[in-house]
This record gives structure tokens, sequence and C-alpha cells, in this order.
């Protein structure tokens, strides 16, 4: 194998999406994306079975466009690389079954992944931006996951700082919007929601954010409260016998919840005297947290990294870009010896290493 550019395909499907890349080295060649979205709207959330089946459906169609999207066949892959979690446990297992089959199939070597720590490696895919610098305080939010890590090596080191306590924030947009009677992915909802309404209209709380929550909670985030704080203010409103300002409503709770992401990623930035703050995760797309990530960080003397937004949602090309990384960094890859793990710690960046 060709350790300075390795070819690499990665298969992601930690959730809703069927996601296969491929990377040579650091360069994107390949980025396909098969959504079950639309199955699970009806539901108003992800049906686990219904994932699972999804990217059974999905799998062979969505490796087939990857490689003719790429250019290369099967047999020019120099190593498979699969996320072995965190994610839902069922449709990670068809991701890692066909991972196996593929690099056994194939002979090739396997990497076994840690989702989260993707996000970060999908940073290395931006061929505009300059070469990600360490240590990073990266901030993920997702539908499933809000964590702020300490990167002092991606492929080596990577410190949990802070993680959500209860509802995720990607969680939390879908609830509320559920609560508003928006369409479910609640996030776009809101935001178009969002667009016309004051953002200062209605001061919801920010959680784990007081002075008594610094000792333990520096670093944690928790949004359910704030989920229930809007539908008790909802309520009241009705009971009164009040429209419900819906774009107020929408502005001021994800102000919130952007309030809360942003001062505790730039607090952390402070207190380990990092510079530099990457942003990673499909909630990423959210224009408002963004903007003010940027503002605030230029305020604060932060430079804000933000990966190109079609690799900021779950994808197959910043696993294979992380298992690349791994292979140039002389790593081995991982044994046959690894399942789907859906609580897997964000600090084990790879599992099943062999030797």
């Amino acid at each position: 194998m060709n350790r300075r550019e390795p070819l690499v395909l990665g298969i992601e499907t930690s959730c809703d999406e069927t996601g296969i890349g491929i990377v040579r080295g650091r360069t994107l060649l390949s980025n396909t994306i098969a959504s079950s979205m639309d199955e699970h709207a009806r539901f108003g959330g992800v049906v686990p079975e219904v994932a699972a089946r999804a990217h059974l459906e999905a799998m062979q169609p969505s490796i087939e466009a990857a490689l003719k999207e790429a250019q290369v066949s099967l047999e020019d892959i120099d190593a498979v690389a699969v996320t072995s979690g965190p994610g839902l446990a069922g449709a990670l297992m068809v991701g890692v079954g066909a991972a196996k089959a593929l690099a056994v199939g194939l002979d090739k070597p396997l990497y076994a992944v840690n989702h989260l720590v993707g996000h970060i490696a999908a940073d290395i895919l931006d061929d505009a931006a300059a070469p990600l610098e360490y240590p990073t305080v990266a901030l993920l939010v997702s539908g499933g996951h809000t964590s702020l890590l300490l990167v002092h090596d991606l492929t080596g080191n990577v410190e949990l700082l802070g993680e959500t306590v209860d509802d995720a924030a990607g969680e939390a947009f879908d609830k509320v919007a559920r609560i508003l009677g928006l369409p479910y992915p609640g996030g776009p909802e809101i935001d178009r929601a969002a667009v016309t309404g004051d953002p200062t209209a209605i001061r919801f709380p920010r959680g784990l954010s007081r002075a008594s929550d610094r000792e333990k909670h520096r670093y944690d985030f928790s949004f359910s409260g704030l989920k229930t704080s809007v539908a008790r203010w909802i309520e009241q409103h009705e009971a009164a016998g009040q429209p419900v300002p819906v774009a107020d409503v929408a502005a001021s709770f994800r102000e919130a919840v952007v309030d809360v992401l942003v001062t505790k990623a730039l607090d952390a930035c402070q207190a380990y005297g990092v510079p530099r703050l990457l942003l990673g995760g499909g909630v990423i797309a959210n224009r408002r947290l963004r903007d003010v990530a940027t503002a605030r960080g230029a305020a604060a003397g932060v430079t804000v990294r933000i990966p190109p937004l079609r690799l900021c949602t779950d994808n197959g090309a910043m696993i294979a870009a992380l298992a690349a990384e791994l292979i140039m960094s002389g790593h081995e890859p991982s044994t046959l010896a690894f399942g789907a793990d859906s609580t897997l710690p964000v600090t084990d960046i790879q599992v099943a290493v062999s030797g």
C-alpha cells in the first residue's frame, strides 16, 4: 500500500444516512450519500429499524455510485474504513458487516474508526483551507451528539472536555419544531421560521451556564430544560387565548442554543490557550450558529474553521479521511474482532488495532 497517499473507501451508517466516500490521501474523490430521512419524517424522528433496513437497501448502489464518481474500481482500493461507533446499533451493524465483507473479499486492510473524530477529519478535505493546526478545540453538534473536544493529534490524542447530559442540540431542534407544529427534520424548519422572528423576544434559559455549574459542568451541555421551557411558554400563551408568535419563539429558542454552544466553546479556547475552534456536525448547517461563532470568535482572537457544509453532515468521506490519516501516520489496521459500539467513547479514535 502507498503510505503517502492511500486510496481509501469509507463507510458511514451511524444514523439515517448511508455514506460512502473515497479519498486519496487528503484529496476527496467521491462523497455519495443516500438518506432515508423522508422515510422517518412521518414518524417525527429516526426509527432505528427503518434506518437499518434503508442502509441494507442503499449499500450496494451507493458503493457503485461512489466508485463511478471517483473513477476507480474496488481492486484499486488500498484500504477500507468504517464507523464502529457511536450511533444506532442496528444501523452501525450494517456498515460494519459490509466493511468486513469488502476487506476480506478484497484482501485489504480494514480501519474501524470513531464517528465523532471523523467529523474533525472532514476539515482536512477542504482544499481551500490551511492545514489543521494542533491543538485545536472542536465543537461537534448533530442530531445525536453535542461534544466539546480538545484535539491534540487527530490520529492519537483527542480529549473529551464536555458533552450533552440529556438532549443533543439537534434533538432539541426536532422536539421544539414538533411543539411548534413544524415538520421533521426540525433544524431547517426552525431556521426558516426564525428568519422573521426577534431572537431577543423571549429570554429562554441557557442550560448549565450558571456560576454554580462551572465546577462540574463547565463544558457540558443540557437542552432538555430549554425544550421544556419552550413548551411551557407556548402552553401558557395558548391557555390565555393568545396566538403563539412562531417566528419569535423559533428565533429566541435558536438564539439560546447558539449562545450556549458558542460561549462554552470559546471559554474552552481561552482556558486552554488555543486560538482555534473547529465546528463540525450536521447542525453546523445552521447559519445563525456559523455567523455567531465566526463573529464572536474574531472578537476573542479565535480563528473559527468550518468544513464545507456537504462534509458536515454524516458522510463516508470523513471516515475515509480519518483512516487515511491513520495510515499515513503509520498506524496498523484493525482486526476483525470489533463490532458496532453505540456508545464508543470519543477518545477511542480507532478500535481493534492489530499488533
